[in-house]
């Protein structure tokens, strides 16, 4: 997807906030929910650390019906769009209508033979969901990547998902600023999102990434489930400066 278009989709000059939600259940969740709706951020992925898909899937439905026009995205852990996107489908055939899915490892070997990232995109067309997809590449505790070949990693990428998605080596890690040069060298004007290690106080620096997926900089003290509004707030601050080009 092109970055601008990406972009435009959001309705936002800067770089997009997607806030990750760690769920527990659905009061909590929904609770975090109403905190990136408060804070004006684009919208807001789920995501089931603690349990199986599952038991993710009744708390998916209940943020969807309680907001129906809230820019929606899920990661169901560990889960490769293969097995992902077929859920989507049912999903949305029942009326819950989740509008991207990211996945940690979209599969895509660096070489260029890219069967599984093939299979992946053949399920994606026959699953009958139709959202954006954001592929995990040279993503952190996935399959490790020689940094001499991100850049092949994240050509290859391009023509399977919607959003290159790359992070640091570990949750919390902030990305080299090297490896954000070499994927937005290598992918041109394809989408770029980072979802691992961004803060208030370094996304500046992140200038070239359409879309920041975070949580561990925008949480509690100490609490890998609740949103601060405040670092939420400064967070949105810093990427609108970007927008408009008057970050100094």
């Amino acid at each position: 997807m092109d970055r601008t278009a990406f972009r435009k989709h959001f309705k936002t000059v800067g770089p997009v906030v997607l806030p990750v939600i760690h769920v527990l259940d659905t009061p909590r969740t929904l609770r975090n929910v109403a905190e990136v709706i408060a804070a004006g951020a684009a919208g807001c992925f789920l995501i089931n650390h603690d349990f199986e898909p599952e038991r993710f899937l009744p708390i998916i439905s209940d943020v969807r019906a309680a907001y129906p026009s809230l820019w929606l995205g899920v990661n169901f852990l560990a889960v490769t769009g293969k097995h992902a996107f077929p859920v989507l489908g049912k999903l949305s055939q029942a009326g819950v209508l989740v509008d991207g899915y990211w996945a940690d490892d979209a599969c895509i070997d660096e070489h260029g033979q890219n069967t599984e990232a093939q299979e992946i995109a053949r399920v994606y067309d026959e699953s009958g969901w139709s959202g954006m997809y954001f592929g995990g590449t040279c993503f952190k505790k996935q399959r490790e990547v020689a940094k001499e070949h991100y850049g092949n990693a994240a050509r290859e990428a391009c023509g399977f998902m919607d959003v290159v998605t790359t992070s640091g080596v570990a949750t919390g890690q902030e990305a080299d600023l090297s490896k954000i040069e070499t994927f937005r060298s290598a992918i041109g004007e394809t989408a770029l999102a980072l979802a691992s290690g961004v803060t208030p106080d370094n996304a500046s620096v992140y200038s070239d990434v359409d879309c920041f997926m975070v949580a561990t900089g925008i949480n509690e003290i100490n609490n890998f489930y609740d949103i601060h509004p405040e670092k939420l707030a400064r967070l949105m601050a810093v990427t609108r400066a970007l927008g408009k080009g008057d970050w100094i």
